[in-house]
């Protein structure tokens, strides 16, 4: 499949467009007018969940999509915080490209860099446990895999071969939820439990 790209020109164009379309919105329609960060979180929830599914099915005319639909909600939120006089459309990407400049010093600062990972060089910024960036609300499996990762990742921990594909493992896991089932377990609330034990292990600065 030939691979898609686009310009940087192209790209500013249809940045730009995005931008005078959410502009007229906020001034023309009544909806778009009345929104609020508040009003579009569930909003936006919903967005990324569908995104999720997009990518789950492999199907780039849906992925497109989505990502469109969560481009929108992004600048969406940066219009509203100009309105509120909160902060800037250009505040946000300088804060973001600030923050993957800081994260990559092995290539935007090599003289100070000293062999840090990801999660060490976050914690250089003040964060008091490896942890605390892992959001409570998320789903439960999703945060496990999430807290794992964040521990490993500060622990340098190496991957090892799998000797199971992922649909193998996927089944696995649905049988073990069917096991938990059958004797009276709910698998959410077991690996949310399992959760709390964890983050309270690993609750300290490592």
């Amino acid at each position: 499949m030939k691979s898609k790209t686009s310009t940087a020109s192209d790209n500013q164009e249809a940045f730009q467009r995005l931008s005078d379309i959410l502009d007229t919105l906020r001034k023309e329609c009544p909806w778009d007018k009345a929104q609020t960060m508040k009003s579009l979180r569930y909003l936006t929830i919903e967005e990324v969940h569908e995104l999720s599914e997009a990518i789950v099915a492999q199907s780039p005319d849906e992925i497109k999509k989505e990502l469109g639909d969560l481009a929108m909600h992004i600048l969406f939120y940066c219009k509203v915080a100009e309105d509120e006089g909160l902060f800037s459309t250009t505040d946000v990407y300088n804060a973001i490209c600030d923050k993957l400049i800081a994260r990559h010093p092995f290539i935007y600062d090599k003289e100070n860099y000293h062999g840090e990972n990801w999660e060490q060089l976050k914690m250089r910024e003040g964060r008091k446990n490896v942890l605390e960036g892992v959001p409570d609300s998320l789903p439960t499996l999703v945060k496990t895999v999430r807290m794992q990762e964040k521990v490993a990742g500060h622990t340098d921990n190496t991957l090892e071969p799998s000797e199971m594909t992922e649909e193998e493992f996927g089944q696995k896991l649905f049988d073990l939820v069917d096991w938990g089932r059958r004797h009276g377990l709910n698998a959410d609330d077991a690996l949310a439990l399992a959760n709390r034990r964890f983050k309270e292990k690993h609750s300290q600065k490592i």
